[in-house]
C-alpha cells in the first residue's frame, strides 16, 4: 500500500493507467478488476489487488482534499480496471465532486469493461459526459469469439459492438485495444480478420494494439486455453498485424502499436495511413527473414 500523509489520495500498488493518461490525477474509485478472469491478463492477479469497491465517503473526502492542496489538475483517471463498474448515481456524485473540487477540469477517463454497459442506459452515460466523462479505454483483445472464450474474456464480438454502440451514441470517446498473438498460430488468421471486422464496425476514435506477453509465465493461460497453444514468433506476428490492418476500413481513427511489448513501433491515422503502414510491416517482414537466413547459414 502506498501513502503518504502529505498526499491526500490513498494508492495499493501496483497503480496502472494508459500511456496517454501519464499526466492525469489518478483517482481509484475501486481496488482491481471487477472481472478479473481473462487468462491472459496479469494486472491485478497479486493479494492486495483483489476486487472491491472503495467506500464512497472515502473518495469523496480525497477529492476534496486534493483539490485544496494540487493545483493545475485539469484531467483526472479514475481507477483502477473498471470504474464503470460503479453505479450511475456514485459516477454522477463522484463526477460532481470532480467538477468542484477542479475548476480547470477538462477531462474524465476510466478503463471499461463492455458488460459493465450493460447496466446504464445511453441516457444516463450522456449525463455522465456532460459531467466531464469524456473517454474510456476499452481492451476487447480480440473480434474472434472462439478466441474470445478460450481467454475467458466474459464477452462476445456481439457484447462488445452493443456496449460500444451505447458509448459512442451517448457521444463519449473511445479508444480500443486488442492484443497481437493472442490466439497463437492456429488461430492467428481468424483473430486478426475478426478483430479488423469488428473495429470497423465500431469505428473508434482511437486503436491501439500490444503484443501477447507473460511476465509471470504463460501457465496460466496455457490452462485456460483449452487446447496446445502455440506461440506465434517474430515474423509471425508481424504477419498477423499485416493481416489485421489490411481488413480495416477506418475513416479517421488514430492508431498506434508504441506499446513497449510491440516488435514494430507503428503511428498513424486510419485510414489515410493505411498503405504506408503496410509497407513499413512489409519491410520488416522481409529484414527478419534475411536476418534469419543468415543465422541459418552461420550455423
Amino acid at each position: 500500500m502506498f501513502y503518504n500523509d502529505d498526499f491526500p489520495i490513498q494508492y495499493i500498488d501496483p497503480v496502472y493507467r494508459p500511456p496517454s493518461e501519464a499526466r492525469s490525477l489518478i483517482i481509484p474509485v475501486t481496488n482491481g478488476c471487477s472481472w478479473n478472469k481473462c487468462s491472459f491478463c496479469e494486472m491485478y492477479t497479486d493479494e492486495q489487488k483483489r476486487f472491491y469497491v472503495r467506500k464512497e465517503h472515502e473518495i469523496l473526502e480525497e477529492i476534496t482534499k486534493s483539490g485544496q492542496v494540487l493545483q493545475d489538475v485539469n484531467r483526472v483517471f479514475l481507477g483502477d480496471g473498471d470504474a464503470m463498474v460503479l453505479s450511475f448515481r456514485r459516477l454522477k456524485t463522484i463526477l460532481l465532486e470532480l467538477n468542484n473540487a477542479f475548476p480547470d477540469l477538462k477531462r474524465v477517463s476510466a478503463y471499461c469493461l463492455p458488460g459493465n454497459i450493460k447496466n446504464k442506459t445511453i441516457k444516463e452515460l450522456e449525463d455522465l459526459k456532460n459531467l466531464g466523462l469524456s473517454m474510456l479505454y476499452v481492451g476487447f483483445e480480440s473480434g474472434d469469439d472462439e478466441v474470445l472464450k478460450r481467454i475467458n474474456k466474459g464477452e462476445s464480438s456481439l457484447s462488445i459492438f452493443e456496449a460500444m454502440e451505447k458509448i459512442k451514441q451517448a457521444g463519449i470517446t473511445s479508444s480500443v485495444m486488442i492484443i497481437n498473438g493472442l490466439g497463437g498460430v492456429d488461430m492467428s488468421e481468424q483473430h486478426a480478420v475478426n478483430s479488423a471486422a469488428l473495429v470497423n464496425k465500431i469505428q473508434p476514435e482511437y486503436l491501439s494494439s500490444l503484443v501477447l506477453t507473460f511476465h509471470k509465465g504463460p501457465q496460466r493461460f496455457r490452462k485456460e486455453f483449452g487446447t496446445v497453444f502455440q506461440p506465434l514468433n517474430s515474423v509471425q506476428l508481424l504477419h498477423e498485424m499485416h493481416s489485421f490492418i489490411k481488413e480495416l476500413n477506418l475513416r479517421k481513427t488514430i492508431y498506434r502499436s508504441d506499446h513497449v511489448s510491440n516488435l514494430l513501433p507503428l503511428k498513424g491515422t486510419l485510414g489515410k495511413d493505411k498503405n504506408r503502414l503496410l509497407s513499413e510491416i512489409e519491410l520488416a517482414e522481409k529484414q527478419l527473414g534475411y536476418r534469419s537466413l543468415i543465422n541459418l547459414k552461420q550455423i
